[in-house]
């Protein structure tokens, strides 16, 4: 073997994979498409949907002679020390070698949507808080630097990010997802491929497609999203990340659309994402969604014939572990039941991939460097604090109370002010996997609100009560919270949420809700404070946004954080003592009432406020909404071309520039995030009143202006018409520059002139921006 074509360096990744496939059995092949899932046991907390049901009994040994394709989160099943783990990981992967008639390594993937989730790595903010920073640029850092983590152990790919577009906020995954807008959540999550495949990482697109469009916001539910809302909505995220992020590897989502199940679907995991986009990565399923073929879906009646629609659908790779694609294959196959021909399919894409990797290099080998590893160092969590930072997001301050004063009288209340937990999500591995070890140390420092608030301002006289517990009904702590309120100068109330799986926690995978108000008895609490008379401040550190309508008028501050991570006490203590300069805008709308706008603020003009419905939508604070504790002026609106007594005209292949002055006009240095919305007045079928289109986060001193042009192209003005044909449509548009979506500071009016044009796969798929200086 040694001395093979497969071997050979010299030749084409192509040509060693047909060498190698060539001399290969049908065991052999078919051991390439699954993973073993090490670690994972019948009992404790599942972390994955039926893991007890699905999680199969195996002799290691005898599995691996044939080879292995994955390793499945070797890292991230329970809590090992990532030096320890690291050598565990390079002694499996030689037994792999050892044992296999080609000696090829398995493919090790682990989780990575929060940072990697693995004991004593780094817990970074959720997604919805990359969204609030609107700051791609350092979404890529951070994504960078969890790729450096995740290879320095042995690990090949990460399962993430999730691209789902928010389309329900009651959803339980809502704080996985980066927001509510598709270009938005296209422009991050891009961004943060691009990090993770720089450090030599796969980065898996989740979940293809269509998942967070579920019915009644439920967790693994059918969806039935229309034609033109999946192609405008769901699938422009997954087209950017492939296109301008070189994902290599996409996951099928669980749900099925109109009766189809995504990993039975070719038209979306074949024809769209390979024929039509040109991907020629891996396809894995997400867990056990295969085996939900037959049992959840019922479109298979048995393992074998689920392996067959999803093999024939695209889906190259089964995790986490043997089921359909194991033997219930190989006789399948055999018996004539299923063609060799898909199996070849995917084990040459998985053989692909390991030999551009290395994989099949005979110098390949596992051992980790020498030397203690550190998957918290100090530059992750300077990161880490810094994204924190630029992800809160003060939603009002109506009478200037914020920065508290420093030698203030402050009551800190609320179930999550004192909790470490509240700052992380449910893909953090303190709330992944630690539920199943209570015995075991977070293994990262995570300063509490409480704690860090003492520390920013030594000087103030902090006191402290829970009040209620995050979701039980108990008010026995509302008189203690009430008495130290009315001792107090302000009340600092830190309510929210409390990350978990499947119901465990109140958000979080399966933890989905059926009203947008906070878990428990928070909301009475609040009440309960805000009738003392002393200004009360709400903090909110939260997986989703809930509804705040009942409290309008009647706070003195309202401070939002999507689980800022572990450095999130600092940070959002930070703001509220003044030392951050809050700059946050929010990815998702916050509702006004808590079950009348449960839907996005990408609506038609039938879905907006109106007089024929009691049920209001508007939400209480829009998309791309934030304060700061300065000011800016928009100065100086250009656009090109304007016509005289009329919009400027443009074919509608051109191209059109808007123009911005920002000025800090405040004191002290600042953030703000410049955002083009489009409007398109009158279309073929109905469009979103408004969508963005481009943004540009400008950082300014005092005193100091920038000038920032958007350079629109019509193929941004592109939607799916009712033949499902992808056209640019001539008419009048109007970009609106705005503070958020609601907020509009400025507007161009344009007319597209010419026929209708369709649009390829080659099409424009971000608005271009240009910053530079103020001109004389």
């Amino acid at each position: 073997m040694t001395t093979a074509p497969w071997r050979d360096r010299a030749l084409s990744a192509d040509a060693r994979v047909d060498d190698l496939l060539s001399r290969m059995t049908l065991e052999e092949k078919t051991a390439q498409l699954y993973g073993l899932w090490v670690g994972a046991s019948a009992d404790g907390h599942g972390v994955a949907p039926h893991q007890h049901d699905l999680t199969p009994d195996y002799q290691w040994d005898e599995v691996i002679t044939s080879g292995l394709g994955q390793l499945t989160r070797p890292f991230g099943t329970a809590p090992v020390d990532p030096t320890l783990g690291a050598q565990a990981l390079a002694r499996a992967q030689r037994r792999i070698v050892e044992a296999g008639r080609f000696g090829i390594p398995a493919l090790a993937h682990e989780e990575c949507l929060a940072g990697f989730t693995a004991w004593r790595a780094t817990a970074y903010p959720v997604p919805l808080a990359w969204g609030a920073t609107f700051h791609p640029e350092l979404v890529e850092e951070m994504a960078a630097r969890i790729g450096r983590d995740l290879t320095c152990v042995g690990v090949h790919q990460g399962l993430a990010p999730v691209l789902d577009v928010v389309r329900d906020p009651r959803w339980g995954r809502v704080e996985e997802t980066i927001g509510e807008d598709p270009y938005l959540v296209g422009t991050i999550g891009s961004a943060y491929v691009r990090g993770l495949e720089s450090a030599g990482i796969i980065a898996t697109l989740k979940h293809f497609a269509g998942y967070a469009s579920s019915a009644g916001a439920r967790n693994l539910a059918p969806v039935r999203a229309g034609v033109r809302e999946f192609a405008d909505v769901t699938l422009p995220p997954f087209e950017m990340a492939l296109r301008e992020g070189g994902a290599r590897s996409v996951m099928a989502a669980y749900n099925e659309t109109d009766g189809v199940p995504a990993s039975a679907d070719p038209h979306l995991l074949t024809q769209l994402l390979r024929e039509e986009w040109g991907f020629t990565g891996t396809v894995v399923s997400d867990y056990f969604g295969i085996a939900f073929l037959e049992s959840l879906h019922r479109v298979a009646g048995t393992p074998a014939e689920a392996a067959h629609l999803a093999l024939a659908a695209g889906i190259d790779v089964e995790l986490p572990s043997i089921g359909s694609y194991g033997d219930a294959l190989v006789t399948a196959v055999r018996a004539g039941d299923v063609p060799e021909s898909l199996v070849d399919r995917a084990a040459r894409r998985v053989l692909k991939q390991k030999c551009e990797l290395g994989l099949l290099d005979e110098d390949w080998r596992p051992e980790p460097e020498d030397g203690p590893i550190d998957l918290d160092s100090a530059g992750n969590r300077a990161l880490a604090r810094r994204l924190a930072e630029e992800s809160v997001v003060l939603l009002d301050n109506p009478d200037g109370l914020l920065p508290l004063a420093p030698d203030t009288r402050i009551a800190v209340v609320g179930p999550r002010a004192a909790d470490a937990l509240a700052m992380l999500g449910c893909y953090s591995f303190p709330s992944h996997v630690l539920p199943s070890h209570p015995e075991t140390p977070l293994g990262v420092d995570i300063p509490t609100l409480l704690d860090s608030l003492r520390v920013e301002l030594p000087d103030a006289k902090v006191t402290f009560a829970e009040g209620c517990a995050t979701s039980e009904p108990d008010t026995g702590g509302f008189e203690e919270a009430v008495a130290r309120t009315a001792e107090a100068d302000v009340c600092v109330a830190v309510l929210g949420d409390r990350a978990g799986l499947f119901g465990r926690g109140t958000s979080g995978e399966g933890c989905d809700v059926a009203e947008l108000q906070l878990p428990g008895v928070q909301a009475e609490l609040l009440d309960a404070l805000v009738s003392t008379g002393v200004p009360v401040v709400l903090v909110l550190l939260t997986g989703r946004p809930y509804a705040l309508g009942r409290w309008h008028g009647r706070l003195a501050a309202s401070v939002q954080a999507f689980f800022p991570g572990e450095e999130g006490g600092p940070a959002v203590a930070g703001v509220l003592s003044g030392r951050v300069m809050p700059s946050g805008r929010l990815p998702v709308s916050v509702p006004r009432e808590r079950g009348g706008q449960p839907w996005t603020y990408l609506q038609p003009p039938l879905g907006l406020a109106g007089g024929v419905s009691s049920l209001d939508p508007t939400p209480l604070y829009p998309f791309g909404h934030g304060l700061s504790y300065t000011s800016f002026a928009w100065e100086d609106f250009t656009e090109e071309g304007r016509a005289e007594g009329g919009p400027a005209e443009i074919g509608t292949d051109g191209s059109y520039e808007v123009s911005v002055t920002v000025r800090n006009t405040g004191a002290r240095a600042g953030a703000e995030v410049v955002q083009l919305y489009l409007h398109d007045p009158v279309a073929s079928v109905t469009r979103p009143d408004v969508r963005l289109i481009g943004y540009e986060r400008l950082e300014l001193a005092p005193g100091a202006a920038r000038r920032v042009t958007f350079r629109f192209h019509t193929d941004l003005s592109a939607f799916t018409d009712r033949s499902g044909r992808r056209i640019v449509e001539p008419g009048v548009l109007e970009l609106r520059l705005g503070a958020s979506s609601a907020d509009v500071r400025h507007a161009a009016r344009v007319r597209l002139v010419g026929a209708v044009r369709e649009l390829g796969t080659d099409r424009r798929l971000r608005c271009e921006t240009e910053v530079g200086p103020v001109g004389p």
